[in-house]
This record gives structure tokens, C-alpha cells and sequence, in this order.
């Protein structure tokens, strides 16, 4: 028990190169299979956050594992998008969004070399649940479009809309907001020079 918070967060990054590999595949089966393995990601990072917390598991290896398979599922998701409509999620966009988490993701081992404890901000939780709730909207309109079901028509409806070309860009403002704040409050882990761990903490 005391190792299935880890245990899920392992799930979702091996999960998470599949969903993408099933994803970017021409049959819509394969489509709508790999949108269904990614509600199962998301899924098991609201299980391990919540068995971590209630049975008191959490340790700094836990916290930093947890993010770290976060951002694998929202690489995959944002790589995804352009094979549905390049013009309206442009590789660019993806490029961003990738960079800071790349970037957050080098702080925070920075940070755990250093024994330092990451500052985060609302921004930043706020950050990941636009990007996953924006994900799965657009996933599944990618799935819908290829299809004749009652939904395809309302899925292409949107999709000329427009909206979800101004919701990429809402999501990369906010990405790159976040990521500045993000900097910005955890800075002193540049300058700070603290020890290095001596032990692997478990969650």
C-alpha cells in the first residue's frame, strides 16, 4: 500500500507513450481506444495525490515523481493535437508549452539536489487543470470528426468555429504566465547552495 501512490504515478508514464502511439494512428478505433487509456491516466493521478495524502506517504521522491508523470501525459496530449489540425495547434505552440515544463522540471532537480522545498503557485494548478479539461475536449472532437455519429456534426461545428484555435493560444498565455511565476518565485534556488541529500526518501 505504502507504494502504490508511486506504483500509479509509473502506470501513468508508461500509459501515457501508448495513448500517444494509438492516438496519431488514421482508424478511428485506435483513436477512440487511446482517449479511453488517457481518462485512465488521469484517473491515476487523482488516486495516487489521494492515497499519498490520506494514508501520509508523501515524501520528496513521491512529490517529484508525481509531477514528473503529469507532464509526460500533457506532452503526449499537446504532441497529438497538431495530427488533428496543424493550422489551429500549430507544432510551435506545442514547442512552448513543452519548454516550460522542461524548464520547471530542471528546477525542481535542481531544487531536490539543493534540498530546497519548490514554492507553487495557484497559477500553476490552475495551469494543469485548464490544459487537461482543454485536452480532452479536443481529443475527443478529433475523435468525432472522423466519425457519423450524432456528435461528428457538432465536433466539426467547433472545430471551424474557431474556438479551439483561440483556446490553444489561451492555454499557451497561461502556460508561459505560470512559467514565468513559477521562476520568478523559486529563484533563490539558483543562488542558494544548500547540501545534497544524503538518503531516497520513498513515498
Amino acid at each position: 500500500m505504502r507504494r502504490l501512490p508511486n506504483i500509479l504515478s509509473a502506470t501513468r508514464m508508461i500509459l501515457a507513450p501508448i495513448f500517444l502511439l494509438l492516438y496519431i494512428q488514421d482508424e478511428v478505433v485506435w483513436r477512440a481506444l487511446s482517449v479511453g487509456i488517457f481518462a485512465v491516466a488521469v484517473v491515476t493521478d487523482f488516486f495516487d495525490g489521494y492515497i499519498a495524502r490520506l494514508y501520509g506517504y508523501q515524501t520528496a521522491y513521491g512529490v517529484f515523481l508525481d509531477p514528473l508523470a503529469d507532464k509526460f501525459l500533457t506532452f503526449a496530449g499537446f504532441i497529438c493535437l497538431p495530427f488533428i489540425n496543424a493550422e489551429q495547434f500549430p507544432w510551435w505552440a506545442v514547442g512552448v508549452i513543452v519548454l516550460r515544463d522542461v524548464i520547471v522540471t530542471g528546477m525542481r532537480m535542481i531544487a531536490d539536489h539543493r534540498n530546497i522545498s519548490m514554492k507553487t503557485r495557484f497559477t500553476a494548478k490552475f495551469k494543469t487543470m485548464a490544459q487537461m479539461i482543454f485536452l480532452y475536449l479536443v481529443l475527443m472532437v478529433g475523435v468525432f470528426i472522423n466519425t457519423d455519429v450524432w456528435l461528428s456534426t457538432y465536433s466539426r461545428e467547433l472545430m471551424q468555429s474557431g474556438i479551439l484555435e483561440w483556446g490553444m493560444m489561451a492555454i499557451v498565455v497561461l502556460t508561459l504566465y505560470s512559467g514565468v511565476e513559477y521562476i520568478l518565485t523559486n529563484k533563490e534556488i539558483f543562488f542558494n547552495d544548500h547540501n545534497a541529500k544524503t538518503k531516497t526518501d520513498y513515498r
